[in-house]
């Protein structure tokens, strides 16, 4: 049975005056539909821009990627993203934020306010994003890309510029979000216990230039999942360790 997203060596070389730089190579991973999978590893190591291959902004150099049996050639609506920062249209209100990417998949019968409502944020769809604290413009970015109904969320280090509390309230909701419908999510992070607490299997990624997947770990903890009972299980400390073991190796890794 197939992968329900096929990622099939995978490479990005840019050219430069003093020759190619590889920034990728050799990236192969299989995911299964429903799956939640955290790319992790030192900046520079080429995540984002393995996820932007997926997002079908950045056109890989080799391999390719198939989703749900179909090889991408660019961005399409079966893919809900969301970036460090919301990236909001600053004119428009949080409803009609919400609202464009409703317009975008022909669902204008669903109603905007039931994406806010399921983020915390009922009730506020007439307010303008400056009005919005940076965790609220963040909560929009995700109604949003939820509202889409894709088939595979890609997040982009989405609660790295955000406060402790904020940051671990937005990863409570996203948890809650992702029980209830279950999508494919391919995420970008820097955090070993955001990955513990989100995913299902951690891909660590060598340090570049040439990155590729150092190696792949399964997160055995049950969903669902609560931060107090995670961090009293001893097994948890074992996989954080072995985590951050892999990313000390690297960090000694000659360039």
């Amino acid at each position: 049975m197939r992968a329900f997203l096929e990622i099939a060596e995978l490479g990005k070389t840019y050219p430069t005056p003093s020759g190619p730089a590889v920034i990728v190579r050799d990236v192969s991973l299989y995911v299964d539909e429903g799956e939640f999978v955290c790319l992790l590893g030192h900046s520079g190591c080429g995540k984002t821009t393995v996820l932007s291959i997926l997002m079908g902004l950045t056109p890989p150099t080799t391999g390719g990627v198939v989703i749900a049996g179909r090889e991408i050639d660019g961005p399409g609506t079966d893919r809900g993203v969301v970036f460090q920062s919301a990236t909001l249209l600053p004119w428009m209100s949080v409803e009609a934020n919400v609202r464009l990417a409703l317009c975008q998949v022909g669902a204008g019968g669903r109603r905007a306010e039931t994406y806010l409502a399921a983020v915390g944020l009922a009730g506020l769809g007439d307010r303008a994003p400056r009005e919005l604290s940076a965790g609220m413009q963040q909560r929009v970015g995700i109604a949003r890309a939820f509202a889409l109904e894709p088939r595979l969320l890609l997040l982009d280090e989405p609660f790295s510029l955000l406060d402790a509390l904020t940051r671990m309230e937005l990863q409570d909701e996203l948890v809650a979000l992702w029980e209830a419908e279950r999508k494919t999510v391919v995420m970008v992070t820097h955090d070993v216990d955001e990955a513990l607490l989100l995913a299902d299997r951690i891909v660590l990624m060598t340090n570049g230039p040439a990155a590729t997947i150092g190696r792949i770990l399964d997160v055995p903890f049950p969903r669902p999942r609560d931060r107090e009972q995670l961090l009293a299980r001893p097994d948890y400390f074992w996989l954080r360790d072995t985590v951050v073991g892999f990313l000390e190796e690297q960090a000694h890794v000659p360039a």
